[in-house]
């Protein structure tokens, strides 16, 4: 989720708020475009017989709500359904299947552990981009990440392609073992890889604090006592002439 905020804040970090507008923000939603996926490696004894394998997300939802007046302090939450991950490779349907309910049954525990989250809630101009920093919440623990992403921005779309790295032990995740005593296993440390894209929400019309003028239909309605008194006044008036 996650990514987006980066584009939203290298514009922002650009150009100043427009009309003074300090307080307003504008909201980037993630669209299907978008890809997250985590790698791993392969470690332990055996560790060169196993296989690296890269896992994509299916689905997600996210969006940026990015501060006209700091765009350094937009917001990006984005989650990802633990279901929805996918493991590509290798190509080798049977250990797919097998490191599919490894990582759901042994790793993620999705029955208890229904979504990822990321949330992004600063973020830096560098030379090379932006560092975006936050957290990741992983099988209920929650730790600070650091990102460097690169940015392009167009009109009404934002995108943003980046890495980051993290262990699984900081999540009390205990690596994959596999092979004959566990001689072959996953590598500790992840290797999260996003090219996400974002679409612009249609700024709304109305203004804060305003309200509608009355329609003909709405002004045409009156309360219970309100009409009692309307039709005094009138009968009133009708006895008076």
């Amino acid at each position: 989720m996650v990514t987006l905020a980066t584009a939203a804040l290298v514009i922002g970090a650009a150009s100043p708020a427009r009309g003074g507008a300090q307080d307003s923000s504008v909201v980037y939603r993630l669209v299907p475009g978008s890809r997250f996926e985590v790698r791993t490696g392969t470690a332990g004894l055996l560790g060169f017989v196993g296989h690296s394998h890269v896992v994509r997300a299916r689905a997600f939802a996210g969006a940026v709500k990015y501060r006209l007046g700091d765009p350094s302090t937009s917001r990006l939450d984005m989650t990802i359904p633990t279901e929805s991950l996918a493991v590509l490779t290798p190509d080798d349907p049977s250990e797919i299947r097998q490191v599919t309910k490894a990582m759901r049954e042994d790793v993620l525990h999705v029955d208890r552990y229904p979504e990822i989250r990321l949330t992004v809630t600063r973020a830096t101009r560098t030379r090379s981009g932006v560092r975006l920093d936050g957290e990741l919440t992983l099988v209920g623990r929650t730790r600070p990440i650091h990102v460097d992403a690169s940015v392009q921005v167009g009109p009404d779309t934002l995108r943003a392609r980046g890495t980051f790295a993290v262990n699984q032990s900081d999540f009390g995740i205990e690596p994959y073992r596999g092979g004959p005593g566990g001689t072959v296993r996953v590598a500790d440390r992840v290797t999260f890889v996003f090219d996400a894209v974002a679409v612009r929400e249609p700024v709304r019309a109305a203004v804060r604090g305003t309200r509608p003028a009355p329609t003909s239909r709405s002004a045409g309605r009156c309360s219970a006592a309100g009409c009692a008194r309307t039709s005094a006044a009138a009968t009133t008036a009708s006895s008076g002439a």
